[in-house]
């Protein structure tokens, strides 16, 4: 396995299938055009096997976290240690990048997300609400 920092939209659209629809072109481009923006895909024999977003936030008091957007892994390719790696390498980034944490949002019965951040270092954080604000698109 491979793990390449993505800078090049055709490589976005190569690992279309790694998101939760198609990439779309100018979204795409102003996330890859961002210092602070991240995307790891993961190859296994060249062929895109899994994907990590991540986005580094910066807070005046805090310093600099990332934040792990979205990771994704090609179900011919789940239970072989792609998002394992794939989260592992985020974070490796993160700590280049002199962010003091990295964090990540789930669904509670999100059972392989949670099995695969809590191999890679991830706790849960107690008492936590996610609360979000949905904006028109039209």
């Amino acid at each position: 396995m491979e793990i390449r920092r993505i800078t090049q939209v055709e490589a976005v659209k190569a690992a279309g299938h790694l998101f939760d629809g198609p990439p779309r072109q100018g979204a795409t481009e102003s996330f890859l055009a961002d210092e602070r923006h991240h995307l790891l895909i993961a190859y296994v024999d060249n062929v895109p096997a899994g994907m990590v977003t991540g986005v580094e936030m910066v807070h005046p008091d805090k310093g600099t976290e990332m934040f792990l957007y979205e990771l994704g892994v090609d179900e011919s390719f789940r239970g072989q240690g792609v998002g394992r790696a794939l989260v592992s390498a985020l974070a490796d980034l993160a700590r280049e990048r002199d962010c003091y944490g990295m964090w990540v949002i789930t669904d509670e019965g999100n059972a392989a997300a949670l099995a695969t951040y809590g191999h890679t270092g991830g706790v849960p954080e107690e008492e936590q609400v996610v609360l979000v604000w949905i904006f028109d698109q039209t």
